[in-house]
């Protein structure tokens, strides 16, 4: 079957816009999507591209069906990235995906040591930086850890990064509003690593003492045409579900 049918939307791109609905909360967990006859009006399909979109989303675990309501999105255990979020804000403005939360949240100004930051950052080992971390949680439980580090440049353009409190904006916007420099997300890296016994406590795993548990991480660098802006890392708890895009 071809991705898109010869004139007109094919299946893909109906269940693309499903798919970028829900990951974006704009549909939430129990929210009915429209019925077959109406995303057949809405995108100008046959009935059969309806139903392949549809089972395309299920299989992914996206949506379900539920008797008289047709089908709506599922309680799905898939998180998305920190540059996901950032994402989800540019585009509809929500800090959170329906039933998430945050806690935990730490702003600090620390030497840094890490090589990889260090070297993602362009910044000399005991160089100072600005540490925001928190905790993010579905339905209360935590999935993931967000780190992210600011060297002094950019906390020079963008100070409330140094604050204790919840940014109003992302820091991109702040940064582009007062530099007029565009911000460019780098290349995600994703890699399976150990625990530290920090991230198992923020985490709430119960661990037998020395034993090991792997954790999945993320991370990207931010720069503009100059100079590298930011690092951020995402630390996922054991069996998280996290989509690759």
């Amino acid at each position: 079957m071809p991705y898109r049918a010869p004139e007109g939307k094919g299946y893909a791109d109906v269940a693309a816009h499903f798919r970028t609905l829900i990951k974006s909360g704009e549909l939430a967990p129990g929210d009915a999507l429209p019925s077959v006859s109406e995303i057949r009006e809405q995108f100008g399909v046959a009935s059969k591209t309806v139903s392949r979109a549809l089972s395309v989303l299920k299989s992914e675990g996206l949506v379900t069906s539920r008797g008289a309501l047709g089908t709506v999105v599922a309680e799905t255990p898939t998180v998305i990235t920190g540059v996901d979020r950032l994402s989800r804000m540019e585009r509809n403005g929500l800090r959170y995906a329906p039933g998430e939360t945050s806690s935990g949240h730490q702003v600090l100004r620390r030497s840094v040591y890490d090589s990889a930051v260090c070297e993602a950052l362009k910044i000399e080992p005991g160089d100072e930086a600005v540490i925001r971390i928190r905790v993010f949680r579905k339905n209360d439980k935590p999935e993931s850890i967000g780190i992210s580090i600011y060297p002094p440049h950019t906390v020079a353009a963008v100070p409330e990064l140094a604050d204790d409190v919840r940014m109003v904006k992302q820091f991109k916007e702040l940064y582009t509003e007062r530099t007029g420099r565009e911000v460019t997300t780098g290349q995600r890296i994703a890699y399976a690593r150990q625990a530290t016994t920090d991230e198992l406590t923020a985490l709430e795993i119960d661990a037998a003492p020395h034993s090991a548990v792997a954790v999945l991480v993320t991370t990207v660098t931010f720069h503009d045409d100059d100079q590298a802006l930011g690092y951020w890392e995402d630390i996922y708890a054991p069996g998280t579900h996290l989509p690759i895009s």
